[in-house]
């Protein structure tokens, strides 16, 4: 009996398999173009746009260099592309994932291992730097949850901790169509990778 498929054709042509994903098979193109339709908070936010991953990826970005203001281009890179996988996976939420269980963080590590490598970066982060981009992320995670996901200061604060006040200030969150943010993102790609 033949294995079920566990590929999929990207938009590039590139044939991607999940269970064994190459760094030849990665094109920023079908990340930003994944991410930008992959709405975070399973959609339910405010606005006439889904929330994207591409967007949350580029503020990620943001606030990890505002974090760690010395941090080299890479690891900035790294924090762009956190959510990388997420182009074909899509983006469960923490609930989702606990019920999956391990075979769905193993699928991460194959692919966030291939998009690393194939931007330069190590297959696996330096564990101060994957910790610092979490930071980030949680950041990032309260932004989203009193901005658009309806959440009270005091309940995102629970579940994604207080951000210091200087981290995030004069940041808003604006929704934008997919086409923008697909823009956005591989622009944002190629001017790290160019300080690289």
């Amino acid at each position: 009996m033949a294995p079920p498929r566990a590929w999929q054709r990207m938009l590039s042509g590139r044939r991607l398999d999940l269970l064994d994903p190459t760094p030849m098979d990665i094109e920023i193109e079908d990340i930003a173009h994944g991410l930008a339709f992959v709405a975070r908070w399973n959609g339910q936010t405010l606005g006439n746009y889904a929330y994207s991953v591409a967007e949350h990826s580029l503020l990620v970005e943001t606030l990890y260099s505002r974090m760690a203001p010395k941090a080299p281009v890479q690891w900035r890179l790294a924090a762009l592309l956190h959510d990388a996988p997420e182009y074909v996976i899509g983006d469960m939420i923490s609930p989702v994932k606990a019920a999956v269980g391990p075979g769905y963080a193993a699928l991460d590590e194959r692919l966030t291992a291939a998009i690393h490598l194939r931007f330069g970066l190590p297959a696996q982060l330096p564990k101060t730097v994957k910790s610092a981009i979490k930071r980030a992320d949680k950041v990032s995670a309260w932004l989203e949850a009193t901005q658009i996901a309806g959440f009270a200061e005091t309940e995102a604060t629970k579940f994604f901790g207080c951000p210091k006040p200087e981290i995030i200030e004069g940041l808003s969150l604006e929704l934008r169509p997919p086409v923008e943010v697909r823009a956005a993102f591989t622009a944002r790609h190629h001017a790290l990778l160019e300080q690289l």
